[in-house]
């Protein structure tokens, strides 16, 4: 099942982690929501396959580490999502639909 495009009215921001908004449910180590806003990527589903982070040609994404999480140890997370410049190449290479990226969405929280 591919991200939620509709998470802001679906889901509430729970945390923020290293400046990225976390949106809930969350329960670690099972449950890490979506991470971002802007540029948004469901931990939960991610399997970090590494291309959005390698396709990305202004470095949105970084890696963190995800222990015990069932699908990958490690995700992507939209670190510098400020810098986006919505060219949805992480989008097109994304294999799990892991990432939702919405202009209309830059800036807010």
């Amino acid at each position: 099942m591919p991200i939620d495009s509709n998470f802001e009215k679906s889901r509430e921001a729970v945390d923020e982690e290293d400046g990225v908004t976390v949106w809930g449910p969350v329960d670690p180590p099972e449950k890490l929501g979506i991470h971002g806003t802007h540029v948004a990527v469901d931990f939960d589903i991610c399997i970090a396959d590494g291309a959005c982070l390698e396709d990305c040609p202004v470095d949105v994404f970084s890696w963190v580490d995800t222990p015990d999480h069932p699908e990958s140890e490690k995700k992507v997370q939209p670190a510098r999502e400020d810098q986006c410049i919505d060219c949805m190449l992480c989008v097109d290479v994304c294999p799990v639909d892991a990432i939702d990226v919405d202009p209309g969405r830059a800036g807010r929280v």
